[in-house]
């Protein structure tokens, strides 16, 4: 029995890695390809075995065949699958992806053209058009990442993610793109935390609330719109309230680059920066450590925060993806083609 019980844990390990590989595709991905990322990760299986196992997944409905020539995709059952699957091998599973991510940033600020980190959030499609009315304020308050965004209906998909039947999906840029830009440029970046900003006459005051990267399993802005912890509208509006916001550090050497990175990313309509501190100074009553900068990174996820607030619930994928910088629009222009 304890033998049974081995094999089975192997099997649902193998599976999940399949799921993990097809998440972080773009693409429709083959058995020959599956087997060949799987190599690059360590994990030996041939592509006869890869085929049997997606076979299962399909039984099991966490993957989906996408004509034969173009391989599968991962379901919406699958999607929730990788998110849920052993919870002990996702311990950092946060910290994990924000590396990921960042290494797969491939933005040209000179081109203005390459790859950034999108979140993706699926809203009910009947109700979509009061959730753009929602967000709007916090676009128009700067209360995010960029005002750049990405819809897609039903079946449609956003980075590697398809679109679910009856839903509209949007992708919001992550304020990752910081981190990938930084890393290109040579700059070392530490992502501490995200968490709860206090926000008094449009000024960032105090973290009410944190989560640490490292140990975490999910992303700490998920945890908090599901928890309604936010009052995004009123900060947008009145300048009072409690947002997203994530903590960074970065060496102190290194600031005129990253002054330069960013003021770059701002040209692009990139402006995820609300606060860069001073050296081995704390940052909204956040301790630095010695010859770094404190760091405050606005939240992708603010307005669908606000969404969420004004009672029209998305499934949230913080972190889930990459798009094309030049396969976004301006939200206003989305809001309009919508009103």
């Amino acid at each position: 029995m304890r033998q049974i019980g081995f094999e089975t844990q192997d099997v649902e390990r193998k599976v999940v890695s399949i799921l993990k590989i097809l998440s972080d595709s773009q693409t429709p991905l083959g058995s020959r390809l599956i087997a060949q990322c799987l190599k690059d990760r360590g994990v030996e299986l041939g592509e006869r075995a890869v085929r049997y196992h997606l076979k299962f997944m399909d039984e099991r409905g966490l993957t989906q065949l996408v004509g034969r020539r173009y391989g599968r995709t991962l379901t919406e059952r699958g999607i929730e699958e990788v998110k849920c699957a052993l919870v002990a091998d996702k311990v950092g599973f946060a910290i994990s992806r924000i590396e990921l991510l960042a290494f797969r940033t491939t933005f040209d600020y000179e081109k203005h053209c390459g790859s950034i980190p999108v979140n993706v959030s699926f809203f009910p499609e009947e109700r979509f058009s009061k959730a753009l009315h929602a967000m709007s304020p916090v676009f128009e308050a700067g209360l995010c990442a960029s005002d750049l965004v990405a819809v897609a209906s039903g079946g449609g998909q956003l980075g590697g993610l398809v679109v679910p039947q009856g839903k509209m999906g949007l992708a919001t840029v992550c304020s990752i793109v910081i981190n990938g830009s930084l890393l290109k440029a040579g700059v070392p970046m530490d992502s501490r935390f995200g968490g709860i900003l206090q926000i008094q006459n449009h000024k960032p005051i105090r973290f009410v609330e944190l989560i640490y990267y490292t140990g975490c399993s999910l992303d700490p802005s998920e945890v908090f719109i599901r928890a309604r912890m936010t009052d995004v509208q009123e900060a947008a509006k009145r300048g009072q309230g409690r947002i997203l916001a994530n903590f960074r550090e970065i060496p102190a050497i290194c600031r005129p680059i990253a002054e330069e990175v960013i003021t770059r990313l701002r040209e692009a309509g990139l402006g995820s920066l609300f606060l860069m501190g001073n050296t081995s100074e704390a940052v909204c009553e956040v301790p630095v450590e010695l010859n770094k900068i404190g760091m405050i990174l606005l939240g992708g996820l603010n307005p669908v925060a606000a969404a969420e607030e004004a009672g029209i619930e998305a499934v949230n994928h913080a972190m889930s993806t990459v798009m094309e910088y030049r396969e976004l629009i301006r939200f206003r222009e989305l809001r309009d083609e919508r009103s």
